[in-house]
């Protein structure tokens, strides 16, 4: 496959999109692209005629003493990934661009979804994606937007955000990728040593013994996840069962989809992860 062309303002980008007709699709991502992204292209390619990936570290996003300035940044070789899974344009803006006036003084408030697990455990931090989700939605004018269910919350927040709002844009989430021994692709994965990536381990065989016990209520998710926890170093941020749309904690009798969810700190780095449990069998 052909390379993507490199847009990096707007003037450039509506030019490029200008002359591409067709059912368009964009994938938002921060670089340091990993499988995960790339499925996330791939399933673009199927569903679109002209695929646009945008790479921007948001500042808007990171709180204080969070890793902006060392987030892992790769432009030439995501170009290349990106070429090898067929997308079409890459928007790969600096922050002046997507911010014209500095920081913007009107926000995208995420609401409740800003006040419970990545948002409580971030305050501002969903306030920051859903702006610049929405920036971007109007800068590359998509008819379908995908996203991956690793950042459940996040996906969950901008379908809201969509319909809320009138965003005319169909959502569409894409499973978790993972490495073959089970922990999810992840940029973060970088920063872990291989005793650290070890111990990483541990959040994905939690969900999977909460995912085996759904069939005995969310009581015993929680538990069964929690004994797996128990015996891993690491220091738990979260760890909770909630609905898939609004992310408000299930009843201990709830019956039906939920979304078992955590987030732990393994060494210096920070990982999230989650599974679809269906309560009650």
């Amino acid at each position: 496959m052909s390379a993507p062309v490199l847009v990096t303002d707007r003037e450039a980008l509506a030019a490029e999109l200008a002359r591409r007709p067709g059912r368009r699709a964009v994938v938002m991502t921060m670089g340091a692209l990993h499988a995960g992204h790339l499925a996330l292209v791939s399933r673009a390619r199927e569903v679109a005629d002209v695929v646009v990936v945008t790479i921007f570290v948001n500042p808007l996003q990171f709180g204080p003493g969070e890793d902006l300035d060392r987030y892992p940044r790769d432009l030439e070789g995501d170009l290349a990934r990106l070429a090898e899974v067929g997308a079409d344009v890459v928007l790969a803006p600096a922050p002046e661009v997507v911010y014209p006036d500095g920081e913007p003084a009107v926000r995208v408030s995420a609401g409740p979804f800003g006040e419970v697990l990545e948002g409580a455990s971030r305050p501002g931090h969903l306030d920051g994606v859903l702006t610049v989700v929405l920036k971007l939605l109007h800068l590359t004018a998509p008819d379908v937007a995908l996203f991956g269910r690793k950042d459940a919350q996040q996906l969950a927040a901008v379908e809201r955000m969509v319909r809320d709002l009138d965003v005319p844009v169909e959502v569409l989430g894409v499973e978790t990728v993972r490495e073959p021994d089970g922990l999810a692709m992840s940029s973060r994965n970088a920063y872990l040593t291989p005793e650290e990536r070890e111990r990483a381990l541990a959040l994905s065989r939690a969900l999977r013994a909460g995912e085996q016990a759904a069939r005995e209520g969310a009581r015993a998710v929680l538990a069964a996840a929690r004994a797996e926890l128990a015996q891993a170093e690491l220091e738990l941020d979260y760890l909770a069962l909630v609905d898939p749309a609004t992310f408000a904690e299930v009843d201990p009798g709830a019956q039906g989809r939920a979304i078992l969810a955590l987030a732990a700190r393994v060494g210096s780095t920070r990982l999230i992860d989650n599974v679809e449990v269906r309560l009650g069998g």
